[in-house]
């Protein structure tokens, strides 16, 4: 290994090395056999963010009261609840801000039966200027999410998607070019690229064996990905195809990874490591699913949860310090591998939809959660870098 770069302190929060020249925007690269994002700046990166920060899970006629006294509009609460909340624990991304608004909060640990989950619109652009923090962005260009009990999937060769596509690139992607924030663009959340529990499918596999199927998969993947990729880097052409936002818990067929690898940077993978899968499974999972593309891997999703006031059924660990140290065994254990690069953490304010969060639902942080949250945290960069060594 080289020999190590002067240490640095980076703007997006922690300390890490100066790696590589500055471009002015994000992007990945393997320096010394280990994957790292690399900022606008030329320094190494861990994407360490938070999912599903959403303002109206502080409007329920059970909190509204503490929205109003505390903050009273959105940019106040983005200025001085979540940007303030996440700097202060040691995040330095918002990850993917939708957040579950109906669907029964239950605990999805069957994915062959059907949901019907709703989500909110997520931060604008606006928004994302007033946080001032590194973002992603999600671009919804097929509704074949695992979740979406009402399913669309599309004929990915037609020229009637491949407009909605090219209509949704320059909606999100032409304003957001130049923007040094950015990371990349997510596509789908949790697709179903396995068949969908409703039954149905890709138009054009349907009523095909299991070989000829996967055949049939990889070339309507590869199209899917070429289009995607190509509209979004037609109007954005500096920032990062992070992809589809994968369910590590359910699987991934390999023909879509096959498929998606010439057009994709990152491996964007959710994975929750509860009762449904160990430590150990989770790291194999991702290292395999890495090494089999070549990939670095964002884990674009995890988390965990306990029985709390708005939500006693919540029984999957029996408390918050619990919650704290199943953060760090999940994290801990994957920190040093090569090809991690980041993770994005379930949730921030906890509502009686999804169940779970960082802080309850009159906006406190669970103490014991966050205080593990913060130590881990702010030791990322060193941890990470010891690890590499090794």
């Amino acid at each position: 290994m080289s020999a190590r770069a002067p240490r640095h302190l980076n703007p997006w929060g922690g300390t890490t090395e100066i790696t590589s020249r500055a471009t002015g925007f994000f992007r990945v690269e393997r320096i010394d056999g280990r994957w790292r994002f690399i900022d606008p700046a030329g320094n190494g990166f861990l994407s360490a963010g938070v999912n599903h920060a959403e303002d109206t899970d502080l409007k329920h006629h059970y909190n509204a009261h503490i929205w109003r006294e505390k903050y009273g509009d959105r940019e106040t609460w983005i200025r001085d609840g979540v940007v303030r909340d996440l700097t202060e624990w040691g995040f330095n991304t918002l990850g993917w801000t939708q957040q579950w608004v109906s669907g029964g909060g239950e605990l999805i640990t069957d994915w062959n039966k059907t949901f019907d989950l709703q989500h909110s619109q997520g931060f604008s652009a606006a928004d994302y200027e007033t946080a001032g923090m590194p973002f992603v962005q999600n671009l919804r260009v097929a509704q074949i999410e695992d979740w979406n009990g009402n399913p669309i999937h599309p004929d990915v060769f037609s020229s009637d998607w491949e407009d909605f596509v090219e209509y949704q690139a320059r909606r999100v992607c032409f304003d957001q070019a130049d923007n040094e924030k950015l990371l990349g663009y997510f596509m789908v959340d949790i697709p179903a690229w396995l068949p969908h529990a409703s039954g149905s499918d890709f138009p054009t596999l349907q009523g095909l064996g299991p070989r000829e199927r996967d055949e049939r998969l990889y070339q309507v993947a590869h199209k899917y990905y070429e289009t995607v990729t190509r509209h979004i880097k037609a109007q954005d052409p500096n920032h990062l195809i992070l992809g589809d936002r994968y369910n590590g818990n359910k699987g991934i067929p390999q023909p879509v990874l096959d498929a998606a690898r010439p057009f994709i940077d990152v491996l964007s993978i959710q994975y929750f490591t509860d009762e449904r899968q160990n430590h150990e499974v989770m790291r194999n999972d991702l290292s395999t699913w890495s090494a089999g593309i070549d990939k670095p891997v964002l884990i674009a999703d995890i988390g965990n949860c306990a029985p709390t006031a708005l939500n006693p059924d919540r029984t999957a660990l029996p408390d918050h310090t619990a919650r704290g140290d199943d953060y760090v065994r999940s994290l801990g254990g994957v920190l040093g591998e090569p090809w991690l690069i980041g993770w994005h953490w379930c949730g921030y304010i906890e509502n009686d939809a999804r169940g779970w969060g960082l802080k309850n639902h009159e906006d406190e942080p669970y103490g014991d959660l966050v205080n593990r949250v913060r130590a881990f945290n702010g030791t990322i960069y060193d941890v990470a870098a010891r690890m590499s060594d090794a």
